[in-house]
């Protein structure tokens, strides 16, 4: 059966999808959401973000759609000007201000998080 939000974040097209028994999940049919396609327009440089908080997980058919897209993208690497990956950052609350940040699961502070999200030094992370 095709899992219901849990939180008040939907749109009446993804309430309704959710509803059609011809687009069940059990029939194969997933549906998730990317949070951030973050971009520099100036630089190019551009990057997908998903964003967890309350030290919340990725459910397993988000954990499987953003592992198959992870790959496709990592492959495409040199195709795909400025593309610098796919990234998670969870919040131990709901933000870098009130609580412990963790980028693709390694803890980092608020002054590292504004270093990755403007570029700076993309291979220490």
């Amino acid at each position: 059966m095709t899992r219901q939000r849990d939180d008040d974040h939907s749109t009446e097209f993804g309430i309704w999808l959710r509803e059609q028994p011809a687009l069940d999940s059990k029939l194969g049919y997933i549906a998730t959401n990317i949070d951030y396609l973050w971009k520099n327009y100036k630089t190019g440089k551009w990057m997908l973000l998903e964003e967890k908080r309350y030290l919340g997980k990725f459910h397993y058919a988000q954990r499987e759609t953003f592992k198959w897209l992870y790959k496709l993208l990592e492959s495409l690497g040199n195709l795909l000007p400025g593309y610098e990956g796919f990234h998670s950052i969870v919040f131990e609350n709901t933000n870098p201000d009130d609580g412990k940040i963790y980028l693709d699961k390694k803890s980092i502070t608020k002054q590292e998080l504004i270093e990755f999200l403007s570029f700076k030094n993309m291979n220490r992370y």
